[in-house]
């Protein structure tokens, strides 16, 4: 039967609508036949965006006589805010996240988040309620630090890497900082090594992992010949949370493999990490002031004095680093300021609704993009948790997902996440600053790892990773194929001859088809291969220079 039956019957059940308003709206979704069953359509916008079902937007209604007569199918398809069905589904995360070990810190976060999921929130950050970030300060102005100063900086600092990523986007079951990026060193013999030079050359200064229960053994065993890396309090492990089933809003079932029931929570995960680990706590009462956060595939990120001078002298509560964003910038995140209170905010590609993408992308308009680089005042951070019962406030990003991500005929849920570098706008006194695009050479997906593999980009006598002269402060745009080149094993056969190409003078470089690199290969300007055929096929070695290649004919 439907919710209503009828008009009258309507009135009947719910003897308290005196509104007209109400009312009307009420006949209307009596109309609506999608009620008589348990699955409602989605509302949308004018823009075309699905932003959630009936019952999502009834909730906002605030319509009391509808818990207690509306039937239960519908009352599970409405899910009213207040309700019991809520209570009793906050109390079941809760409860499932605590008995595997999470702290109240990790399920107060992931709480913050499903309210928002059901509150009705998509998480967008629309083009109409935020301007473009100008006037920021530039690294390259900064002064030099006191020598006098630098010593007391760092016994008060701490640098931390972001560790939990798999890599599985590029077919990898270990942690992605596990791969090798030249010769024979690999992201974390990077990192070690980096550490280990700052020491010896410009001071003590401590260092961590943020690591996730996925990469937290592989690491230890990866740096085993830099013992003092991994001594004390050398890592805070990454939380999870549970995977959220989209046709009931409760936590997914997988019995089979009852793993996939869980997710990563997102960078934005280092904050409750920190709180319910006891790091902060400990940090804090060793005196350590300044964190310094960054992602552990971006070799060009390290702590530099006079960033660290900077981010002291201008007692700043965060700061982010951002870069000039490029035409290959234009699908990620961008820094904004919102316009009802000036705040600073960071908006990614998840968080743009289609009709605002032409503006997204416009990197004349939205000039930075955040490097997730951060700068973190840790007493700060405590303030700011203190003032939010325990939590940073982070905007929801919600990705559509399969419970089971081989299976695309698995149940579809929500991954709920967070970003560390959206809490910009809940620190007071927050700011960024531009800086050169030798901090931010990230390693996203094997385009990237063959970019930073070749000559484009150097090493530094302190073990970062830049970019070379020749590219003028540019990265070469490389596009791979991707239905043969998202995993490394399709990455390694195109460097099977052992050989990165040069790409040091090369402005864009696109692969497509099954092609193999030889040994000696030059590209330089604008360069085109491909090889229409089914068939793995070897391009000779040369220089090839603003040009299109079919590789099954060179």
């Amino acid at each position: 039967s439907t919710l209503c039956g009828s008009v009258e019957g309507f009135g009947l059940r719910m003897p308290h609508l005196n509104n007209p308003a109400v009312l009307a709206l009420c006949v209307a979704l009596c109309a609506c036949t999608a009620l008589a069953t348990t699955t409602c359509p989605p509302l949308r916008h004018r823009s075309g965006q699905a932003i959630g079902k009936i019952g999502s937007f009834l909730r906002t209604a605030n319509i009391p006589a509808m818990k207690a007569t509306a039937s239960p199918a519908a009352e599970e398809c409405m899910r009213l805010k207040g309700g019991a069905a809520d209570a009793a589904v906050v109390e079941e995360i809760s409860t499932l996240m605590k008995g595997e070990g999470l702290s109240e810190s990790a399920v107060k976060a992931f709480l913050q988040a499903y309210e928002a999921l059901v509150s009705g929130q998509d998480g967008m950050i629309l083009e109409s309620t935020i301007e473009p970030a100008t006037g920021l300060p530039s690294q390259s102005d900064l002064k030099d630090a006191d020598a006098a100063k630098v010593k007391g900086l760092l016994e008060q600092t701490v640098v931390l890497k972001l560790n939990g990523g798999l890599g599985t986007g590029m077919g990898l079951e270990q942690a992605k900082s596990l791969l090798k990026v030249k010769g024979e060193d690999t992201f974390l013999d990077f990192i070690a090594k980096q550490v280990m030079s700052f020491r010896k050359t410009s001071g003590s200064v401590r260092s961590m992992f943020m690591n996730s229960f996925s990469t937290s053994a592989d690491t230890k065993s990866a740096l085993k010949d830099y013992a003092e890396l991994i001594s004390g309090d050398w890592e805070v492990v990454q939380n999870k949370v549970p995977k959220i089933d989209q046709s009931t809003l409760k936590p997914a079932k997988n019995p089979a493999a009852p793993v996939k029931e869980w997710c990563p929570p997102g960078h934005g995960d280092l904050y409750p990490s920190l709180a319910g680990s006891g790091v902060l706590k400990k940090l804090l009462d060793a005196g350590v002031k300044y964190m310094f956060v960054s992602n552990s595939d971006n070799l060009g990120a390290t702590l530099d004095i006079n960033l660290l001078n900077y981010f002291a002298e201008s007692d700043k509560s965060f700061i982010m680093e951002v870069a000039e964003r490029t035409e290959a910038d234009k699908k990620g995140g961008h820094l904004a300021i919102r316009t009802s209170d000036k705040h600073m905010l960071l908006r990614e590609s998840a968080q743009c609704a289609e009709s605002d993408e032409k503006a997204f992308q416009d990197t004349k308009k939205h000039g930075f993009f955040n490097t997730n680089n951060l700068w973190i005042r840790l007493d700060k951070l405590q303030e700011v948790l203190d003032k939010n019962d325990g939590v940073v406030p982070l905007p929801m990003i919600k990705n559509d997902k399969t419970v089971d991500p081989s299976d695309g005929n698995s149940a579809k849920v929500f991954q709920l996440e967070t970003a560390m570098g959206a809490a910009i706008e809940s620190f007071e006194n927050a700011g960024a600053i531009v800086v050169g695009r030798e901090r931010f050479a990230p390693v996203k997906t094997c385009a990237d790892l063959l970019r930073v593999r070749s000559d484009a980009y150097v090493v530094t006598d302190d073990f970062r990773l830049i970019l070379s002269p020749e590219c003028k402060g540019i990265p070469p745009t490389v596009d791979l194929d991707s239905k043969v080149y998202k995993k490394v094993s399709g990455l390694d056969k195109l460097l099977e001859s052992g050989e990165v190409p040069s790409l040091k003078d090369c402005s864009k470089l696109s692969v497509k088809g099954k092609v193999i690199l030889s040994a000696g290969t030059v590209f330089k300007g604008k360069i085109s291969i491909t090889n229409p055929t089914d068939d793995w096929v070897t391009l000779k070695a040369g220089t090839y220079e603003d040009t299109d290649v079919d590789a099954s004919k060179a």
